[in-house]
């Protein structure tokens, strides 16, 4: 399980922009792009649109896909294809995962967020960065690595909320939310690139390499083993139907009593949107001393099963029924951090950042409605986006 929880009293971390550490990042950012993440082509298009914005002084917010954990790091292609610096909200956790981490992100535009709770401080900021006008803010408008660059999760209600509050600020009131989309296209030799990593799966598993099978079905088998092994570890036995209907059925397993115990039966909202309840519920007690170690520990067991349960949502089921190599290796790359939390980069990816048109805010948000109409059309351009970015491959992976 990877540490996306700290159990430490929360300190907001602010934004230190430096451009000499800008530049160190950029100089070394390549380098890591295709060592860590695959990465080794960045392409940018539609920048006009937000360099319009830009030279019109308007504050503005991007808001951004994120289906794998390299995104911000893509992002800086575009921030110095239009010549500005981006800000970027950044969970907590990153900024504690190393010394050089916290030293740097900061310098780098990035200023943290607590998800777990209420976070006045990183609100204030965003507010003030968006109003300022100086500088984008990059928010993922999904607040979480989806894995799925194919398919967009639930969006968060922050990036209309922020840009609203922001054009509050601003005497004249011109703030605009860009839609940006990143397409990773894989342009290497499909089996080459996976099998090794299926190989490695299946000797965990104690198997046999399956090479009597086709590829895909190789890979299925394994997703399905997986699958098993967590139903027998939690509903003790693997269960019957789609493995949608598995996925499911495990994640309300493992849910519905948490929420009993903290959440006063409440099962509402999308599964992400159950899982950050529960765990602003669970967490405030772990900075306190008064749980004993077996209290703790019991908080620890369900906060792992939150864990496994953010993991299973990044599983949409029916993902590689119509595969194509990008879904093929995102599948492959989830099998391969749930097993060991580290995805090793597959190159050669090129990714692909589309910024959409700037949306205006137009009227104050309508209460009486139960989501903002901001929102709505922040979705159905990002949907437009995602459908126009399947046109842009360049090169056809082989063996596939």
């Amino acid at each position: 399980m990877q540490n996306i929880v700290i159990d430490k009293p929360y300190t907001f971390v602010p934004p230190r922009l430096s451009r000499f550490w800008l530049w160190v990042a950029r100089h070394l950012g390549g380098g890591q792009l295709r060592r860590d993440y695959g990465i080794t082509a960045v392409e940018c298009r539609g920048a006009e649109h937000l360099r319009a914005s830009l030279e019109a002084g308007y504050g503005v917010m991007l808001a951004a896909n994120h289906c794998r954990p390299c995104d911000p790091l893509v992002l800086d292609s575009l921030a110095r294809e239009v010549g500005r610096p981006f800000h970027t909200i950044a969970s907590w956790h990153l900024f504690m995962e190393s010394r050089w981490k916290r030293f740097m992100l900061p310098r780098i535009g990035a200023f943290s967020v607590y998800r777990e709770g209420m976070d006045r401080e990183s609100l204030k900021c965003s507010i003030n960065t968006v109003a300022a006008g100086k500088a984008p803010l990059v928010i993922f408008a999904e607040g979480f690595i989806t894995r799925s660059n194919d398919r967009l999760a639930n969006f968060m209600e922050g990036p209309a909320f922020l840009a609203r509050a922001a054009a509050k600020q601003r005497p004249d009131g011109k703030v605009v939310i860009h839609p940006v989309f990143i397409r990773y296209f894989f342009e290497g030799n499909l089996p080459t690139t996976v099998t090794p990593a299926i190989e490695a799966i299946e000797n965990r598993l104690s198997w046999q390499p399956q090479t009597a099978l086709p590829l895909l079905d190789r890979i299925a088998k394994v997703g399905l083993a997986l699958l098993a092994l967590k139903e027998i570890e939690h509903l003790q036995a693997p269960q019957q139907g789609s493995a949608k209907e598995r996925l499911q059925r495990l994640v309300d397993h493992l849910l519905t009593p948490l929420e009993h115990q903290w959440g006063a039966g409440r099962h509402d909202g999308d599964t992400m949107a159950r899982v950050k309840r529960l765990r602003t519920a669970m967490l405030p007690d772990l900075l306190g001393s008064e749980l004993t170690e077996a209290e703790r520990a019991a908080r620890w067991r369900h906060l792992a099963d939150l864990y496994l349960v953010q993991q299973l949502h990044c599983y949409p089921g029916d993902y590689i029924e119509q595969p194509t190599a990008e879904r093929i290796l995102e599948t492959v790359e989830r099998y391969e951090e749930d097993l060991t939390d580290v995805a090793r980069g597959h190159p050669p990816l090129r990714a692909v950042i589309t910024v959409g048109e700037a949306i205006g805010l137009g009227a104050a948000r309508d209460r009486s409605q139960a989501s903002d109409p901001l929102t709505s059309e922040l979705r159905q351009r990002m949907e437009g986006l995602l459908e126009e970015s399947r046109t842009q491959r360049r090169v056809t992976p082989t063996g596939f």
